[in-house]
């Protein structure tokens, strides 16, 4: 039996490994999917003051109330960055990282991951808290979710808290790229050929390919919890 923590990415929360989490189980694994502060059910508490350090934090509570130990750390997208961050944080529990369509950390000791959604989202304004899911979002790296899928994640979406965008992450010399594992989304259209050639930075474990969007874990469940166990 595997444990995993699911870590969700922007604009997500709990509710999006949904379809997933049962799939895991009925394998005889364990799943504590999590909500990061400013998103999903905690979109109430979404202040400008939520960034990585509560990121974090949310995941390391995840772990030590459930007192977990030798598991699989999951993060999509953005929360690669969080998964990075707890894995280093707790090195000593954390088995393997798997990095689903995910920011990847690079071997450096200093600041990184550090984004600037207003970029990339024109419409924030200097007091925006957070940045909204918007339909020109999905259509650019999630052309597979349509239909009925595709309204239920939008009518979940809360926005991505804006501290947590920005913030960079700088890991220690305890975290170890030995445990990390990765699937990448053919679809959702990052180089994918070149990332695995090493053009953008070693890989440092194995990997698997879906072919879906951004969003596997909504338009294919089936590919995300069997790539999962098997990188686990």
């Amino acid at each position: 039996m595997s444990r995993f923590v699911l870590v969700p990415g922007a604009w997500l929360g709990a509710w999006a490994w949904k379809y997933v989490v049962p799939l895991l189980e009925r394998e005889g694994h364990k799943a504590y999917p999590v909500t990061l502060t400013g998103m999903g059910e905690r979109a109430h508490l979404m202040s400008k003051d939520v960034g990585m350090e509560t990121a974090t934090r949310d995941v390391l509570n995840v772990i030590r109330y459930n007192e977990l130990d030798d598991f699989i750390l999951v993060g999509h997208s953005f929360a690669g960055k969080v998964a990075a961050a707890v894995a280093d944080s707790a090195h000593d529990r954390v088995s393997k990282v798997i990095y689903l369509d995910a920011f990847r950390p690079e071997r450096v000791r200093g600041p990184q991951g550090s984004f600037d959604p207003s970029k990339e989202f024109p419409s924030l304004t200097p007091d925006s808290l957070g940045v909204p899911l918007t339909e020109q979002t999905v259509d650019t790296i999630g052309k597979d979710l349509v239909g009925e899928k595709r309204k239920w994640m939008m009518s979940m979406a809360t926005p991505w808290p804006v501290k947590l965008a920005k913030d960079p992450i700088t890991l220690s010399k305890e975290y170890d790229p030995v445990k990390e594992a990765y699937v990448f989304c053919t679809l959702a259209g990052d180089p994918v050929d070149e990332i695995i050639a090493g053009k953008w930075g070693k890989l440092e474990g194995p990997y698997r390919l879906i072919e879906t969007g951004h969003w596997p874990m909504i338009t294919d469940p089936e590919g995300t919890a069997r790539d999962l166990i098997a990188l686990s």
